[in-house]
């Protein structure tokens, strides 16, 4: 398969409507769009649903703001890549390459290969979870079923990918695919908002009231939180430091699952494979627009308001009138209540260990004042399939779990078939041959075969394994992707005469800028703290990333000084 060609007929065409009304332009953008949907197909995963999931149950709906503004800065960022994609018609990493630095090209390619391998993992273990909890409950327990399901995944996904190589036709069949399943997750999951509204179980008020940003609540309980942990009273700092810790940890999740690095290197790509050009850019944006940020919005809201409502400040579903904890649910009660043990008896505990610690610390959990046992509960992570068991009460038997495991299979499918298809980009990119159809497929299959292995890697042993050294690497070249793309679109050695200049090109600076500093911000807020055992990986994080954005700076300085 050679390299994908200018589409010259769209590019007349385009550029025949580019004196035309808007009306008449989006009319046309609106059967062109394809690239902004692969991209809602990755970002609509596991990694969002979490986030929402966790947003909802933390912070009720005071943070609705957050995930749609992170997708907005991410598409920022994404616009900025396309331009620049589209305007020089040059694949993005020998541009780098050239143009900026080696070094940030190959660490960029990296990190998302291992971003792919690495989180298709969890994606197989989503989707079979909804699967055997959700829409086939009689597989549940059965030994084989993660295998046999995450068979048929796998096989579905190398299906859709191995369309997309086909040809031409084969990439509309691929996008039509994709579509869809994005729109019965955004369907399924708003489906379960209109149910909870016919009960009466939103406030419409606070939640439209939580799209209006407010910085404080990113470091201040929510309301009612705030409340239990003040019923307290002695232990209440305890609480609140211990409620803050959780909390940033799920807002760095919502926030950083938005845009990942990966998605940065899906969508110069898949423009180009679709044969689009200078005249598309446009279009890119009008298809970031409604195929990534109204699909996001929509699902990350639908989940946080379905969360909030059944699992903020609530503790029915973990803790029993009398305060004892409902049978099933000790493993996640103990687990905040020992850490709060530890901290609040330290004196007592200090001098014990092995079984006589154990006998201590169950002792003083089952002591516990109601109002210490009910923020215990509040603080509880809730699971998908939580959710979903507190929406099939409301939607009648069955109907709740169906539709939330329709949404969260379709998440995890359309997850896992993006995240293979970018790995092969990536294969063929490494090794310098673009367009080579039999390398891009077997580049895809990696994560998959990998993933299809989760019973056996993604173990609650592996997880911190895995998860912690590819989220500080994701996390600490997500802002230096940023930057490259900042010293790309002003490079007038590589844009030439397509260089935004004037109003556009402050402009453009000004959203890349805030958008480079926040994920920046982000990053160090996330990775100051992170470890794997005694090793200070985030501090590595922290250390690699200031050393990559100094070779950034000097590259582009020296490739662009004669353009000066």
């Amino acid at each position: 398969m050679s390299e994908p060609q200018l589409n010259e007929q769209e590019d007349a065409e385009l550029s025949e409507l580019a004196g035309k009304p808007l009306g008449k332009r989006l009319g046309y953008y609106a059967k062109k769009t394809g690239p902004g949907w692969l991209q809602a197909a990755i970002t609509l995963g596991g990694g969002s649903l979490a986030g929402a999931l966790f947003l909802g149950v933390m912070m009720g709906y005071n943070l609705m703001w957050l995930q749609p503004l992170a997708m907005i800065l991410g598409v920022v960022m994404l616009s900025a890549i396309a331009y620049v994609t589209l305007s020089t018609g040059e694949r993005p990493f020998a541009a780098i390459n050239q143009h900026i630095s080696p070094v940030l090209g190959w660490a960029w390619l990296i990190a998302a290969m291992m971003a792919n391998i690495v989180w298709c993992l969890p994606q197989f273990a989503l989707g079979t979870g909804a699967v055997t909890q959700n829409l086939v409950p009689s597989l549940e327990g059965v030994g084989a079923a993660p295998w046999i399901v995450g068979a048929v995944l796998l096989v579905a996904a190398a299906f859709v990918v191995r369309a997309y190589d086909s040809d031409s036709r084969g990439v509309k069949i691929f996008e039509g695919i994709l579509k869809t399943m994005v729109g019965i997750v955004v369907v399924s999951f708003f489906l379960v908002v209109i149910r909870l509204t016919m009960t009466g179980a939103l406030n419409w008020g606070e939640i439209l009231a939580g799209f209006i940003p407010n910085l404080s609540d990113i470091r201040e309980p929510a309301p009612k939180i705030a409340e239990a942990i003040a019923a307290t009273g002695e232990s209440a700092e305890i609480w609140k430091n211990s409620g803050a810790g959780v909390q940033k940890d799920k807002v760095i999740a919502a926030f950083g699952t938005a845009v990942g690095i990966n998605m940065t290197f899906l969508l110069p790509y898949s423009m180009l494979r679709k044969g689009w050009g200078k005249n598309h850019r446009g279009l890119a944006i009008f298809d970031l627009g409604t195929g990534l940020v109204i699909p996001f919005v929509i699902a990350t809201a639908c989940i946080v308001i379905a969360a909030a409502s059944q699992f903020h400040a609530q503790t029915a579903d973990i803790l029993n009138e009398d305060g004892t904890v409902i049978a099933g649910k000790e493993g996640g009660f103990n687990g905040v209540a020992d850490k709060f043990i530890s901290k609040r008896y330290a004196a007592d505990l200090e001098s014990l260990e092995g079984d006589a610690l154990t006998n201590k610390v169950t002792e003083l959990r089952n002591a516990l004042p109601i109002a210490d046992r009910k923020i215990a509960a509040m603080l509880v992570d809730r699971k998908d399939a939580d959710l979903a068991k507190s929406l099939s009460s409301l939607a009648g038997p069955g109907v709740g779990k169906i539709i939330f495991g329709i949404g969260v299979l379709g998440m995890a499918l359309s997850t896992i078939i993006i995240l293979m298809l970018i790995n092969g980009f990536c294969l063929c990119e490494a090794l310098g041959r673009p367009g080579d159809k039999q390398l891009h497929f077997l580049g895809s299959l990696i994560p998959g075969l990998l993933g299809i292995c989760f019973p056996l890697i993604w173990t609650a042993e592996s997880k911190a394994a895995l998860a912690v050294p590819t989220s500080v690497i994701g996390s600490s070249l997500l802002p230096i992707a940023y930057f490259i793309f900042l010293l790309m679109m002003n490079s007038k050695k590589l844009l030439g005469d397509k260089m935004p200049t004037g109003g556009k090109r402050v402009l453009w600076n000004v959203l890349m800028l805030i958008a480079t500093g926040l994920a920046t911000f982000g990053s160090i807020w996330a990775l100051k703290d992170k470890s794997l055992g005694a090793f200070p990986m985030g501090k590595v994080g922290i250390g690699v990333l200031a050393i990559l954005f100094v070779i950034g700076i000097i590259g582009f300085m020296s490739k662009n000084k004669r353009t000066a």
